[in-house]
């Protein structure tokens, strides 16, 4: 009878010993999925998720997507910009003007300011340069892509023509709208060739890199 206690008695012992291993690990593991994260503001991670989600994904949208909503926006600036530059703010001036108030018919209201107005045009003009640029490059080897090349042309054409047309000669110096007109350009043309220069000089440094490792392959084979 004594042993069979103490046989019980050892039994639940062991059981018990098993029991308390096994809640261990159980809370472990639970413990290491559960764990707590540090806890960000809901609004932060909102604005988050929601910036990230529009971004462009190269996993996610095809180069053809991209040209398609580059040509959307390039597109609307420069009708936006256009139709700005032709129909100034405040329309233009129906009679000549006296002594006291002087201005001329069919000039800019607007220019009566000379600087909001100079920088409302160095700015559209800006504008519209760069939309010209991306409308350009995205259509480049596309069907009629000559005939886009002539029509945004002839659009800046007649763009400066009319800004010429509403613009009094006092107001605006027509060169620094020239320059302005250019600047996208030149900026381009700049950033391709620095990109040129830099893999020019990556294959410049590999050649270098790969004759050293040859050397040093040629000596360590004449020594062996």
């Amino acid at each position: 009878m004594a042993r069979m206690i103490r046989y019980c008695y050892h039994i639940s012992e062991v059981n018990a010993v098993v029991s308390g291993k096994v809640f261990g690990i159980i809370a472990c593991c639970l413990g290491k999925k559960w764990r707590l994260k540090p806890s960000k503001p809901k609004n932060a991670e909102r604005s988050i998720s929601w910036f990230k989600r529009f971004q462009y994904d190269k996993e996610r949208d095809s180069p053809s997507d991209a040209r398609n909503v580059l040509l959307v926006i390039a597109t609307l600036i420069a009708a936006v910009t256009f139709q700005a530059g032709v129909n100034p703010p405040g329309g233009v001036w129906q009679d000549d003007g006296d002594k006291e108030n002087p201005h001329v018919a069919g000039r800019a209201i607007y220019a009566s300011q000379i600087s909001p107005y100079y920088v409302f045009l160095l700015s559209n003009t800006l504008a519209l340069s760069a939309s010209i640029l991306v409308i350009t490059s995205l259509t480049y080897r596309f069907p009629f892509h000559f005939e886009i090349w002539v029509a945004t042309a002839s659009m800046m054409i007649t763009y400066a023509s009319a800004i010429f047309a509403v613009t009094p000669r006092t107001s605006v110096r027509f060169r620094y709208l020239l320059i302005t007109a250019v600047v996208p350009f030149v900026t381009r043309f700049l950033i391709q060739m620095l990109k040129k220069f830099r893999k020019s000089k990556k294959r410049a440094w590999s050649h270098k890199l790969s004759a050293c490792d040859q050397e040093v392959d040629g000596q360590t084979g004449q020594r062996v």
